[in-house]
């Protein structure tokens, strides 16, 4: 299923992966200076998340936490996800993609359990893009 709601972000949803993509008039470097601030992380992670070096940890004041797993200035950001404290872990892989004078967020967060409201996680990561994105 994919959500094509004013062009403003898609979302496809596959059996145990929810996918999100939006594409932001700003550079790759713009866009990975933002995901390192402070605002920007928070728009992605929540409230309170810092993002660290790989290895590291960063924690959501509103519950998700995890632990920074890849991370390649301009590129690609990946990281373990937990929703709360009793969640299994999860992953949510960011890319940047050069896209013209633009840039392209795609976002992958897979290893979901069937346990998991995929509904709710396709809302929540096209929430998050949308919100990431304002701040550019």
């Amino acid at each position: 299923m994919a959500d094509t709601d004013q062009g403003q972000g898609d979302v496809e949803v596959e059996e145990h992966v929810v996918r999100s993509t939006r594409t932001v008039s700003a550079s790759p470097g713009r866009v990975w200076t933002h995901i390192i601030e402070s605002d920007g992380m928070e728009a992605l992670l929540g409230p309170g998340a810092v993002l660290g070096s790989k290895g590291e940890s960063w924690r959501s004041t509103d519950g998700p936490h995890g632990v920074v797993r890849s991370f390649h200035p301009l590129e690609q950001l990946r990281v373990s996800w937990h929703a709360d404290d009793n969640a299994p872990a999860s992953l949510v892989d960011l890319h940047l993609i050069p896209d013209g004078d633009g840039t392209r967020l795609d976002l992958v967060h897979e290893r979901l359990s069937p346990a998991d409201p995929e509904a709710d996680l396709q809302v929540h990561w096209d929430t998050a893009l949308a919100r990431f994105a304002e701040g550019l």
